[in-house]
C-alpha cells in the first residue's frame, strides 16, 4: 500500500507508545517485518524551543519508513516543528489527537482535539502546508459516548491534506479499557478516500484479520501487543498474505531477541539507562513463563547486561526441562 508517495511493504504497522516506541524497539520491530514505524510522541512546543530530549526522540537511523509522531495546539508551532523535524528525514509527518493521558488532555492537545473537529482541522492544514511529504492524523472514536466525533474530524482531515487516518476505536474516557468499536473503524473508512489504519485490540493473527474483513480498513496498528512480543509482525503477515500460522517463538529465541534489544537500548543510551528500561521490557518478554514473577523481581535489581544474560540463560534452562 500507499501513503502518499510512500510506498509500504505490507500493512501491519508498529503504533506510536511513548516511552516504549523508542529507536531500539523500533528497529527490532522493523526486523521482524513491520510495515511502518512511527516515534514517541514529540512535543511541538518542545522541539521549536529546542529541547534536547524532544530531539533525540526523533532520531530515526535504519528504522524506515518511519513517521515523526508531533503533539500540540497551536497550529502555527505545529508548522514550525513539522518544518523543523525534517532534519531528520521522517518518511512521514503524523499529528497526535489520540493520546488519552491527563497530562497531554489537560493542555488540549491529544484526544481532546476530538471536541473541537475544526480547530483540528486548522492544525492539519498548517502542518500538511509547511512539508511536502505525507501528513498522517491518529484519532479517536471520540471524547465520550456524547461526543462521537470520528468521522466529522477523518473528513476534515482529509479536506485539510490528511494523506491518511488511523483511528483508535475507542473514546477518550474509556483509556484502553473496554473492547474496540470496529464498526466506528468502518464508518470512517466509509467517509473518506485516504487510507484508514485501524487501532485497538490487535493482539494475534485472527484480530488482525478480522479488524481488516470486517471495517474494510487498509491497515492495521499493533500498539501494547507488541511489547515483549515483536515476532506479532511476522505471524500476522504470514497468516495475512499466506494463510500460514507461524509456530510462537521459543524460549531460547525470546530470551535471544530480550537480549538483543537491550544491547541495542545500550547503545543508543548507555547501559545505566538502558537497564532501568530493561527492567519494563524483560517484564513482557518473560510473561507466561515458569516462574516469571520470581524472575521479574531479580531482574529488577540487574545493573548490566552480563546479570541480565545470566538470569536469561537461567530462565531458558527452567523453561526447557
Amino acid at each position: 500500500m500507499k501513503i502518499g508517495n510512500v510506498t509500504l511493504e505490507n500493512n501491519v504497522f508498529l503504533a506510536p507508545m511513548a516511552g516504549v516506541t523508542d529507536l531500539p524497539f523500533r528497529l527490532l520491530c522493523k526486523e521482524m517485518g513491520c510495515g511502518l514505524v512511527y516515534s514517541e510522541m514529540v512535543s511541538a512546543k518542545g522541539l521549536v524551543m529546542n529541547d534536547k530530549k524532544s530531539r533525540q526522540l526523533m532520531e530515526i537511523g535504519s528504522a524506515r519508513p518511519c513517521g515523526i509522531q508531533l503533539f500540540g495546539t497551536e497550529p502555527e508551532i505545529m508548522a514550525e516543528a513539522a518544518k523543523m523535524s525534517l532534519e531528520f528525514k521522517p518518511d512521514i509527518i503524523d499529528i497526535n489527537m489520540g493520546c488519552p493521558a491527563p497530562k497531554i488532555v489537560n493542555n488540549g492537545a491529544g484526544s481532546a482535539l476530538m471536541k473541537t473537529p475544526e480547530a483540528a482541522g486548522k492544525i492539519i492544514r498548517a502542518v500538511a502546508d509547511a512539508v511536502e511529504i505525507p501528513v498522517t492524523v491518529k484519532i479517536r472514536k471520540g471524547w465520550d459516548e456524547n461526543c462521537l466525533t470520528a468521522v466529522k474530524t477523518a473528513k476534515i482531515a482529509e479536506e485539510n491534506g490528511a494523506a491518511a487516518i488511523t483511528i483508535h476505536g475507542r473514546t477518550r474516557k474509556e483509556m484502553y479499557s473496554g473492547k474496540c468499536d470496529l464498526d466506528i473503524i468502518k464508518q470512517v473508512k466509509e467517509a473518506v478516500s485516504i487510507p484508514v489504519i485501524g487501532n485497538g485490540d490487535v493482539c494475534d493473527e485472527q484480530s488482525a484479520a478480522l479488524m481488516l474483513e470486517k471495517t474494510g480498513c487498509d491497515a492495521v496498528m499493533i500498539g501494547r501487543a507488541a511489547l515483549g512480543n515483536p515476532w506479532l509482525f511476522r505471524r500476522i503477515n504470514a497468516y495475512l498474505s499466506e494463510c500460514r500460522v507461524l509456530p510462537e517463538p521459543g524460549i531460547c529465541e525470546r530470551m535471544a531477541v530480550m537480549l538483543k534489544h537491550i544491547q541495542q537500548t545500550i547503545n543508543y543510551k548507555g547501559e545505566h539507562t538502558a537497564m532501568m528500561e530493561a527492567r519494563h521490557h524483560a517484564a513482557y518478554y518473560t510473561r507466561g513463563l515458569r516462574g516469571s514473577a520470581a524472575f521479574r523481581r531479580e531482574i529488577c535489581q540487574v545493573k548490566t547486561l552480563e546479570e541480565l544474560a545470566r538470569i536469561a540463560a537461567r530462565i531458558a534452562e527452567e523453561n526447557t526441562k
